[in-house]
């Protein structure tokens, strides 16, 4: 029977016996074998994968195996978008999702503006930030290095920058991230998913300065924090429009 090679990357080595992990192994080929009953036969569950390369070539899950393809299955990409190579999807299956250490307040506000999941506090413990980064598998980002030297820590990004405004700019380079930022979606102080809410609803919560000319606001879903676009707001776009154009000033500034 002919066979082809199997490489899993990353995190998908999780669902390989220990004989078969972070190696290439063989792997008969019954006729008329698509990539996604291969996957299947190793248990790996197809919504875990982002990219899948046959014979060094991006292809679909529906692709028709061949006598000797060398096939690599790769997890989500957290470090930049492959919207332009995978076949296996529409749209790539990267969230990034972050944790701060204690030092990096500023820049945990910053991501939440831009509508990235982020999570900070200033009195979680090394082992908490790890355990957490972990379990979530968010990426963990400090300006420590013996932190980021912890064995079991997997998802971590060094901040070299001192300044939180190309912090900002520091880790949308690093992770790709212009692409997918969504401004003025996330609360800032909780981190939690903002709503449009009705301004009859929370009337009795808006200064009378404001309700006598906003009429749309926002509202936490969690801890009822409302928003509006008044003088804060424009400052706030005003920044976030030059993070989202100013990937120049950073590489710019490293050279």
């Amino acid at each position: 029977m002919p066979f082809v090679s199997i490489r899993c990357y990353a995190e998908l080595n999780d669902f390989l016996p220990p004989n078969q992990e972070f190696l290439t192994f063989p792997l008969s080929l019954p006729p008329n074998t698509l990539l996604k009953d291969i996957a299947d036969g190793i248990g790996i569950p197809s919504d875990l994968i982002d990219l899948v390369l046959v014979n060094n070539k991006p292809v679909g899950l529906s692709y028709h195996l061949e006598e000797n393809d060398r096939v690599a299955f790769y997890p989500i990409f957290e470090n930049f978008d492959i919207t332009s190579v995978t076949k296996v999807r529409d749209h790539p299956l990267r969230q990034p999702k972050f944790i701060l250490d204690v030092h990096l307040g500023k820049l945990a506000n910053y991501l939440r503006m831009l509508g990235f999941d982020t999570l900070y506090q200033n009195n979680w413990t090394k082992e908490s930030l790890v355990t957490i980064s972990r379990n979530e598998n968010r990426i963990l980002l400090s300006r420590s290095k013996s932190l980021l030297n912890i064995e079991s820590l997997t998802r971590a990004y060094l901040i070299k920058d001192t300044d939180p405004h190309f912090q900002l700019i520091e880790v949308f380079t690093r992770f790709d991230l212009y692409s997918l930022a969504s401004p003025f979606t996330r609360c800032i102080k909780c981190n939690s998913k903002l709503q449009l809410v009705e301004k009859e609803a929370i009337l009795s919560q808006i200064p009378q300065k404001v309700k006598d000319w906003c009429n749309e606001y926002q509202q936490c879903s969690a801890c009822d924090r409302i928003y509006w676009k008044g003088s804060h707001y424009q400052h706030m776009n005003a920044f976030v429009q030059n993070i989202l154009q100013s990937h120049a000033d950073y590489l710019n500034k490293n050279n």
